[in-house]
C-alpha cells in the first residue's frame, strides 16, 4: 500500500469514500432514515415486509406471502397490470436499497461492507413471493423491529403522502427506548426534538441524485411542500400532538430544521 493510500485511510476519511446514496449503517435505528428515495408505495411494501420480522427469527429465515394478499392489504384491485405493478415495485426495492455497513474488524480496525436489503426475493408462477434479508443486514433490522420500529401497518396504510411515512420513521428513529407499549390501548408514542441540516433534511426525504448528493430544494419549498404536509397528517393521525419546524440559520439563510413532535396525554 503506497504511502499516499496509508494516509488517506489512517485518517477519519473512510466516511468520505461514501456518496450519500450509500448510507452508511452504524446502528439500528440508521436504518429508519436509510431510503428517502423510496416512493409511497415502496415504503409500503417495505413496511409490509418488516412486520414479518418476529422476535426468534434467524438471519437465515425465509418470509412467504401472496400476491394477492399485498392487493388486498394495499386496497388495489386484482388484475394483471396490478400483478405487474407488485413485481416492479419488489424490482425497485432490491435497486433501491443498497446499503454501506460499518464492520469493526477483529484486528481493530474498520471496513466498509457493501451490501444490499433483500439477499432474495423470489416471484412463483402461482402468485408465491418468498423473500430472505441479507444476512450482514438482518441483524440490524431484528433491533430495529424490536427496540425502534413498532408501527401498526393498519396505521401507516391510512397515511397518504411518503413524507409522512418518513416523518414517522425519523420520529420512531430519535427517540431513546420502545416506541410504545402495544399491550396497553391508551399507549402514546414519545415526544420528539429531531435536528439536522438542510443538506440531511433533504436526503431523508427526498433522496440523492445520480452523483450521490442531496436532491436540492430551496429552502421555503422544501418547508411548505415536505415538512409542513408530512407534520400536517400526522396531527390528523394522533389528535394530541403539536408539532413545530424551527428554521436553523446562518446569518439569513435557513441552513437547517429543528422539528418539534409533543403528545399531550388528555387522560380522556
Amino acid at each position: 500500500m503506497s504511502d499516499k493510500i496509508k494516509s488517506y485511510v489512517s485518517k477519519e476519511n473512510v466516511y468520505d469514500l461514501l456518496a450519500r446514496q450509500d448510507y452508511l449503517v452504524t446502528q439500528s435505528n440508521d436504518l429508519a432514515k436509510a431510503f428517502g428515495n423510496l416512493t409511497l408505495l415502496e415504503h409500503r411494501l417495505l413496511d409490509y415486509c418488516f412486520s414479518f420480522v418476529q422476535k426468534d427469527d434467524t438471519k437465515d429465515t425465509k418470509y412467504e406471502t401472496k400476491v394477492l394478499d399485498i392487493i388486498k392489504h394495499f386496497g388495489l384491485t386484482s388484475s394483471g397490470k396490478t400483478y405487474k405493478t407488485v413485481f416492479k415495485t419488489f424490482q425497485s426495492l432490491m435497486r433501491k436499497t443498497a446499503l454501506c455497513i460499518l464492520v469493526q474488524e477483529d484486528d481493530g480496525s474498520r471496513s466498509i461492507l457493501m451490501t444490499s436489503l433483500f439477499q432474495s426475493i423470489k416471484f412463483n408462477e402461482k402468485s408465491k413471493i418468498v423473500f430472505q434479508f441479507n444476512s450482514d443486514v438482518a441483524p440490524y433490522i431484528f433491533q430495529l423491529k424490536s427496540r425502534f420500529y413498532s408501527f401498526r401497518l393498519s396505521e401507516l396504510s391510512k397515511i397518504k403522502s411518503k413524507y409522512t411515512l418518513t416523518m414517522l420513521k425519523l420520529w420512531n428513529a430519535n427517540v431513546h427506548g420502545k416506541w410504545r407499549n402495544y399491550n396497553d390501548p391508551r399507549s402514546l408514542p414519545p415526544s420528539v426534538t429531531i435536528k439536522g441540516t438542510m443538506e440531511e433534511w433533504q436526503t431523508w426525504f427526498l433522496g440523492v441524485d445520480g452523483e450521490g448528493n442531496a436532491k436540492k430544494w430551496t429552502a421555503s419549498r422544501f418547508r411548505q411542500k415536505v415538512l409542513t404536509v408530512a407534520l400536517e397528517e400526522i396531527k390528523s393521525i394522533y389528535k394530541d400532538v403539536s408539532v413545530s419546524i424551527t428554521s436553523i440559520k446562518n446569518g439569513r439563510k435557513v441552513v437547517g430544521y429543528e422539528v418539534g413532535i409533543i403528545f399531550t396525554d388528555t387522560g380522556l
